[in-house]
């Protein structure tokens, strides 16, 4: 296993891009994979794209796969996106959130890494300003890091080096997260993280994954470089 070597899960957003800055800061050697999973735009992949060119990573793939065939969600099927809701304290798991991506996400980044020799695979979820997702938690990162244990040559055969899921993001806050990534000079005009941007690509500055954001930049006594429908 090469130790420099990392799969890192960047999907375009801020904490993915911030995920980015910190493993090339520390001298990684970034393979970054991003999905076109049947999202309900193509912002995503287009941030990721020049964001893994504005690091130079190794390579970047981004794998079709379609999630749509499921759906069950606000981002893969045809169910609004809640706009303006209250996040602290909301019962259930909101609609937003794509039945089983993350677990999905990591077994490519696992199968790239086994091929790659790499020693860790990067995601950049967290645990304190989410929406409530079942795969954001410390404790999946912990199963599925087992599991990968179980399921891969290199954790089974003698003398192997188990993939580590690595997710330093997990106990940052975004106002945290952002602060972090401004301290590593990057660039948040770059990415995108509205959950229902308009077609010309701004985003609509009122759902979930828009609150939490533009309430860590205030937080942090930043602006938002990001466009918005109506102005950040």
């Amino acid at each position: 296993m090469d130790s420099k070597k990392a799969v890192l899960l960047l999907s375009g957003g801020l904490d993915s891009t911030t995920l980015l800055a910190l493993a090339v800061s520390e001298g990684r050697a970034v393979h970054a994979l991003s999905f076109s999973y049947g999202q309900r735009h193509s912002a995503e992949v287009a941030a990721a794209r020049k964001i893994a060119a504005r690091y130079d990573v190794v390579q970047h793939v981004v794998t079709d796969i379609d999630l749509r065939v499921f759906g069950g969600s606000a981002l893969t099927a045809d169910i609004d996106v809640p706009k303006d809701e209250r996040i602290e304290g909301r019962p259930g798991i909101p609609v937003t959130y794509v039945p089983a991506r993350n677990t999905i996400f990591l077994s490519f980044a696992l199968a790239w890494a086994e091929v790659l020799g790499a020693n860790d695979i990067f995601i950049g979820i967290n645990a304190l300003d989410y929406s409530g997702y079942p795969d954001c938690r410390p404790e999946f990162i912990a199963a599925f890091e087992k599991m990968a244990g179980l399921a891969t040559r290199s954790g089974v055969e003698a003398g192997g080096s188990p993939v580590r899921i690595r997710s330093p993001l997990i106990d940052l806050s975004k106002r945290e997260i952002i602060e972090l990534g401004l301290r590593l000079g990057v660039d948040y005009g770059l990415t995108t993280s509205c959950y229902d941007p308009a077609a010309t690509g701004e985003a609509c500055g009122h759902c979930d994954a828009c609150q939490l954001r533009l309430r860590g930049f205030e937080e942090a006594g930043a602006r938002d470089p990001a466009r918005y429908v109506t102005g950040p």
